[in-house]
């Protein structure tokens, strides 16, 4: 499990673990806690025979340093898929990692840049397909409108094992143009 660390204001700042938020928590530098999950972590025992405990919350908002998160997100294959859900965009079909390539959708090769708003997971079958041709050209049409993440999408594409609580709310800031997520849920 890792605990999504927000700013003072609710931005998300990092996916940090158990311990480091434990480290927040004796500093008493948590400020809120968001959601249901709580995991409990023993410590060391006192003089009297008791083990020391603390309840760490899912998402924690602390004092600190606020990172500047402009919501950018570097393209690379890995987070492509996983904004795509893993479905070639123009056959639909699901496919492991693997078996994904990465489209441009206005070729490179005709002045296409390699930006998340030209990028789409294709199978290596479309891909070939359509090879250097437009969606238009090699009569194939796009099912999902490709899109820059925004700073919570970002945090959604970092990490493999979101719990509920945090999925919610990340989820609650997700773009309005998000068709690849309706897939997901």
């Amino acid at each position: 499990m890792f605990v999504l660390r927000l700013n003072k204001s609710g931005m998300p700042q990092a996916w940090i673990t158990p311990e480091e938020a434990a480290k927040y928590y004796a500093q008493d530098r948590v400020l809120f806690e968001l959601g249901d999950n709580k995991k409990v972590m023993l410590g060391g025992w006192n003089n009297q025979g008791i083990q020391s405990r603390i309840q760490l919350s899912s998402i924690i908002g602390c004092e600190g340093k606020v990172t500047n998160m402009d919501g950018k997100i570097s393209l690379c294959n890995r987070y492509l898929f996983r904004r795509d859900n893993f479905l070639c965009m123009y056959c639909g079909q699901s496919f492991k990692s693997s078996q994904l390539t990465r489209d441009h959708i206005i070729p490179r090769s005709r002045g296409g840049k390699d930006v998340w708003t030209n990028s789409a997971t294709a199978c290596t079958r479309c891909n070939c397909h359509k090879a250097a041709r437009t969606p238009e050209e090699a009569n194939m049409s796009l099912i999902a409108v490709p899109f820059a993440p925004n700073l919570y999408e970002r945090f959604y594409l970092m990490n493999r094992r979101i719990l509920a609580d945090q999925m919610a709310f990340l989820g609650n800031h997700f773009s309005q143009n998000r068709s690849w997520l309706d897939q997901i849920y």
